[in-house]
């Protein structure tokens, strides 16, 4: 029986904090991939390497973890002010779908650089040196987002000393504002960044109890709970977590119960088709612990631990848009991220998480009785590690 052949398309492999992905322009994907639809999302699976029923993703670029199995479509904005639109797609690795429901903030910092050096960015706006200002608008979740990349002679710079744990080698600092980071809208999950109205709410959780948690849309949908209310002490690592199952299916009933209390969904049954968001982290007040690296993380280090779910998880580090959540949180006296803090006001935090630490700062104000967060800020890097066409069969799609 005859086959299709192999069809190339043009894509960059690209980490950005701590998650890589695979970078297309929308004029690059084929015809019927650039709409949205079963194509695109037939498309970028078989990218990726899934559904794999292994668990590897051997036949993809993805490697098989949420932070490596991630999809990006870059287009010229048409909107006013900005100057690129950033779609995020989110892989399931053992199933097949593709999660359009939220950002992805860590890989946020590599779009600044693929679009200029991709000429999605006008000329004009690039510097010969300095710093590029690229102004993104986030498709998924309607915001905006600015990127500050480091020029060099005309082209990005992405060798640097700035070291993100997390991430192995040094690379050039990209400084990240998310502008109006939380949902203040009359959209999903009930178009506010406290959908309930509550800094803290008591969560019932079937099995689990009832659970003192924040429930927050900042960054991305966030469920905080205490590590202490669910037996942990928020120094724990992936091994700890990740191979246990009794304890991930805990987490997934958290968070199952936890969005349909935000208003993201409608029954517990339908988490298991959107598994990008909401996220659920627990947090913990300072404590020294070893990080995944072997790096001792004394607790004058940090103020307070965080420890965040991904894909059903735990995460190697911290998402980028969970730590703007974090950091919103933190910013707004009450929160459990606040109460972990040492309660009062601030507008930073500096937070420990499995493989270090990481600051990010936020920017709240309480107005006519409600609170509102103008941006939170933070620092990745970015580079390209490999560039070029990726390949699929002709008829995957």
């Amino acid at each position: 029986m005859p086959q299709l052949p192999q069809i190339r398309i043009a894509a960059t492999y690209m980490r950005g904090g701590t998650s890589k992905g695979v970078f297309f322009r929308l004029q690059d994907l084929p015809a019927a991939a650039q709409e949205a639809g079963p194509a695109r999302d037939a498309l970028l699976r078989r990218v990726i390497g899934s559904p794999d029923p292994y668990g590897k993703q051997i036949d993809g670029m993805g490697a098989a973890t949420s932070s490596t199995s991630k999809t990006v479509i870059l287009s010229k904005s048409a909107r006013p002010g900005h100057d690129v639109d950033y779609l995020f797609g989110q892989v399931a690795i053992d199933a097949p779908f593709v999660d359009w429901s939220g950002n992805c903030g860590n890989l946020s910092a590599a779009v600044g650089p693929f679009a200029i050096s991709n000429g999605i960015v006008d000329a004009s706006r690039v510097p010969r040196n300095g710093i590029a200002t690229v102004r993104i608008w986030q498709a998924n979740i309607g915001k905006t987002i600015v990127a500050h990349v480091p020029i060099t002679d005309g082209a990005v710079q992405e060798t640097g000393d700035f070291e993100l744990d997390g991430v192995t080698f040094p690379a050039a600092e990209v400084q990240l504002e998310f502008i109006d980071p939380a949902d203040e809208g009359d959209g999903e999950g009930g178009g506010a960044m406290f959908p309930t109205g509550q800094v803290v709410d008591d969560l019932e959780v079937p099995g689990i109890g009832t659970l003192k948690a924040t429930l927050i849309n900042a960054g991305i949908p966030t469920i905080f709970v205490n590590a202490e209310s669910i037996g942990y002490g928020g120094t724990e690592l992936q091994d700890a977590i990740n191979g246990d199952a009794r304890a991930l299916a805990m987490f997934e009933t958290i968070r199952a119960h936890g969005a349909v209390r935000m208003g993201l969904i409608q029954h517990v049954d339908e988490a298991a088709r959107r598994q990008h968001t909401p996220k659920v982290a627990f947090v913990a007040k300072p404590a020294g612990y070893a990080a995944s690296s072997g790096k001792a993380v004394e607790a004058g280090d940090v103020d307070l631990l965080v420890r965040a779910l991904s894909m059903g998880k735990l995460h190697h580090a911290m998402m980028g848009t969970a730590a703007v959540a974090i950091g919103t949180a933190a910013a707004i006296p009450g929160t459990l991220v606040n109460l972990a803090a040492g309660g009062g006001e601030r507008k930073a935090v500096r937070f420990g998480h499995p493989s270090g630490t990481l600051r990010v700062g936020a920017e709240a104000a309480l107005v006519d009785g409600r609170w509102t967060v103008t941006k939170a800020l933070m620092s990745r890097s970015a580079r390209v590690l490999m560039e070029g066409h990726v390949r699929v069969p002709g008829d995957s799609f």
